[in-house]
């Protein structure tokens, strides 16, 4: 439904219902004058249109346009978002693969034990 249908009052509002009060099936347009679907309008050509109609009319056009880029920005948001959470889990399960693959403090510890031993073999003045 567009903005400028919602703003012009239906005749047939009601008239699709039978008498148990279920809606029928929407109509093609086309086929009948009481058409249930909306017309589209440009409302710089409707003279019927008032200035504060079409005030609310790009309003609310407006607003249907910020949330369709809302809605494309919060998924590239969430995808950029994604890949460098991944970046960085991958950063920290590298670091801590690596490191436990390096031996640097177990020869810096047999170091140690060497000078101590030596020490203890050389007499103290």
């Amino acid at each position: 439904m567009t903005i400028a249908s919602a703003l012009r009052p239906l005749s047939h509002v009601g008239a699709g219902r039978g008498s148990a009060g279920k809606m029928s099936a929407p109509r093609e347009p086309g086929r009948d004058s009481e058409a249930a679907f909306a017309k589209r309008i440009d409302p710089a050509r409707e003279p019927e249109l008032s200035a504060e109609q079409r005030r609310v009319m790009q309003r609310a056009e407006e607003a249907l346009r910020r949330r369709g880029l809302q809605r494309r920005l919060r998924g590239r948001n969430l995808l950029t978002g994604l890949g460098i959470g991944a970046v960085a889990l991958g950063i920290y399960g590298f670091t801590f693969y690596k490191i436990s693959q390096e031996r640097f403090l177990d020869e810096l510890e047999q170091e140690v034990e060497a000078a101590r031993a030596q020490a203890a073999k050389t007499p103290v003045n």
